[in-house]
């Protein structure tokens, strides 16, 4: 089965067409599709974005498609910091890459590593009749930490990643094994999801 993953970020979709490939499942991304008009994101959760962008992607294009939203939450840090939806303008203003690696490993360098968590959420369009969506536990990622000092590896789109470890051993990510990596962001939570509804 062809989906369209709504998505223009390279580099989450080859993590996402990675771990769907099992199931059969081939990706479209929004590069491959007629340029259309950015979709709105004014939802109050994550739920609420993935299913807002999925349905206006389905209007513009009328095929089966999935679109995926995310919230940072960081423990112990002031509300005023807490990027959750809004974790590529934090402060209201949209980072690129290196400024955003900039942005939490300096927030990093002030507080000591922090402890963090995605809340994910996905919503399928099969068609207007046949819509899922769900921001289960099982799509969040492991609790990490974010560190002040970025690994030499850097993935364009993932610029977190450079600066996430593990909680328990305090190694970075793209120093363990590529599943242990994944639990970063949760891809089982999403295999399981296609595997009901797809």
């Amino acid at each position: 089965m062809q989906l369209l993953f709504a998505t223009s970020n390279p580099a989450k979709y080859t993590a996402m067409r990675d771990a769907l490939e099992p199931l059969g499942i081939s990706l479209l991304s929004l590069h491959d599709m007629p340029q259309v008009a950015v979709a709105p994101e004014e939802g109050s959760s994550p739920l609420e974005n993935a299913r807002q962008k999925a349905l206006f992607y389905y209007d513009h294009y009328e095929i089966p498609l999935f679109s995926c939203d995310s919230g940072l939450y960081l423990e112990n840090l002031p509300r005023e910091l807490q990027p959750g939806l809004h974790v590529r303008s934090p402060r209201g203003v949209y980072l690129d890459d290196q400024a955003m690696q900039d942005y939490y490993g300096g927030l990093a360098a002030h507080y000591g590593d922090i402890t963090a968590r995605y809340h994910n959420a996905i919503c399928l369009v099969m068609d207007r009749e046949h819509i899922y969506a769900s921001m289960d536990e099982s799509l969040a990622s492991q609790r990490f930490l974010l560190t002040a000092q970025p690994h030499r590896i850097y993935r364009p789109g993932f610029p977190l990643d450079s600066i996430s470890k593990k909680l328990d051993t305090g190694e970075y990510y793209y120093d363990v094994n590529a599943h242990d990596a994944d639990e970063l962001v949760g891809y089982e939570g999403f295999v399981a999801f296609f595997r009901e509804y797809v």
